[in-house]
């Protein structure tokens, strides 16, 4: 598999360095989650649902809420104090990503699985990635409701970190048969591509062993990374959706398939991450099923 796109040939950076970032990515999704876990209960308790908390993005169904909007404003507060000379792209205030560049762009999903977030189930986090040429050089993933960080660094492996303190280094499960792998997917919100891939899992789940839908990618992508799922596949994700985990799961050893970072989400490339031992045969299993074409969001 391990199908990344190539990138620019921007100078490698020290260890040091990667070791920096990730300390810089992960101070600031843990400040950014707090501040998330801090609002849900007033903005969305069960007297404070006020009606202009939510609003809807390019469909009905895709929503973004007032804590989206404020944790992304936090982060960019943070990032011009402690990094005043990097980009950003974050998914509410935009940005861009120039992958011709030596400069950091810290790439920021506020709060990724906002379905989730808004009804209270567990399951959304908040993602910081720092891309360079369009490489993630390293990133982190807090699990919001479970108060766990998810982290890596290009070369310097993935780790997790829970609320007490207890440290896991992570690696993929050693699934080697398809039939037994458990395999996580999403859904996009326009309905004819919600569609196919309705179509696409009723093709696949006779061959796995079953099929999840946890509603945020960042996480599906870290549940690899932990071998808490065998694989995770899924089209339409932006930049900021795959950053941080899709390094976190590459240094936890799985084989990835990645559109570029600059590419559209609603042009409908594929994104996959797979245990090894079961990488092959999943990608084969996907093409065999016309998952690998692009799914144009419409």
């Amino acid at each position: 598999m391990d199908d990344v796109p190539e990138t620019t040939s921007s100078p490698t950076p020290s260890p040091e360095e990667i070791a920096e970032l990730r300390r810089t990515a992960v101070d600031l999704a843990e400040t950014a989650a707090a501040h998330v876990r801090a609002r849900r209960p007033e903005v969305f308790g069960p007297a404070a649902a006020a009606d202009d908390a939510v609003r809807t993005k390019g469909h009905p169904t895709d929503p973004v809420t007032v804590v989206d909007t404020e944790t992304e404003e936090l982060i960019r507060k943070l990032l011009a104090q402690q990094r005043p000379g990097d980009a950003i792209l974050g998914e509410e205030g935009g940005g861009h990503l120039d992958v011709d560049s030596d400069t950091i762009t810290w790439v920021v999903d506020p709060i990724d699985g906002t379905v989730n977030f808004l009804y209270g189930l567990p399951g959304y986090a908040v993602s910081v990635a720092a891309m360079r040429g369009g490489r993630s050089l390293a990133g982190a993933v807090v699990d919001v409701a479970r108060s766990a960080t998810y982290s890596a660094g290009l070369g310097l492996g993935a780790l997790r970190v829970d609320g007490d303190g207890g440290v896991e280094h992570l690696r993929c499960a050693p699934v080697t048969e398809l039939s037994l792998s458990l395999v996580a997917t999403g859904f996009a919100y326009g309905t004819d591509r919600r569609a196919r891939q309705a179509a696409m899992v009723a093709d696949l789940l006779p061959r796995v062993r079953d099929i999840r839908r946890l509603g945020a990618a960042a996480l599906d992508l870290c549940h690899v990374a932990a071998g808490r799922v065998d694989a995770y596949y899924e089209h339409g994700l932006n930049a900021w959706d795959f950053a941080a985990g899709a390094l976190i799961a590459a240094e936890a050893g799985a084989h990835l398939v990645l559109p570029a970072a600059t590419a559209p989400g609603a042009a409908g490339e594929l994104v996959i991450a797979a245990a090894p031992g079961i990488a092959a045969e999943l990608g084969k299993l996907l093409t065999e099923i016309g998952a690998t074409e692009s799914l144009p969001d419409r």
